[in-house]
């Protein structure tokens, strides 16, 4: 095991092993034939976005919201919003608050789509890290906890 005096930098071995774990990834949602900015934009809205309020509605956004959240153009995330909405994985809504606003509100379908390949990812997640000792494993989940605090 090559000690960091004479490797790459923590940042840079971090951007490798999460390559290929992403390279996984998106090879997961090709039989759902969802791209990775669709998964995003559904991910987004199911595990981030607030219950819009007055809708009853969990991960309900207003686009320009979902855009930021994406970190991509308003124009870019009508395009992945139009995506979702054709395959009946995503709605738009009024905004009961604001006439003028619509929401993007997952639908039954997409929220079920959402965990199942949830569930492939983490079953896909753990077989790539199967390969560190559980020590490590127990090690790294730690570590990576104090990173995303």
């Amino acid at each position: 095991m090559a000690s960091l005096d004479d490797s790459a930098d923590l940042g840079e071995l971090f951007h490798t092993a999460f390559r290929g774990l992403r390279r996984t990834w998106a090879e997961q949602l090709a039989p759902w034939e969802l791209t990775p900015h669709q998964w995003r934009a559904l991910m987004t809205l199911l595990r981030r976005g607030p219950e819009a309020a007055g809708t009853g509605e969990p991960g309900a956004l207003r686009l320009k919201d979902l855009a930021e959240r994406l970190r991509i153009a308003a124009r870019s995330a009508t395009e992945v919003v139009d995506q979702l909405e054709a395959k009946g994985l995503a709605r738009r809504d009024p905004d009961p608050t604001d006439r003028r606003a619509t929401l993007i509100v997952a639908t039954d379908e997409g929220r079920q789509l959402f965990a199942d390949i949830r569930a492939e990812r983490r079953d896909k997640s753990n077989e790539y890290f199967a390969r560190l000792p559980a020590q490590d494993r127990t090690e790294l989940a730690r570590i990576l906890g104090q990173l995303s605090d």
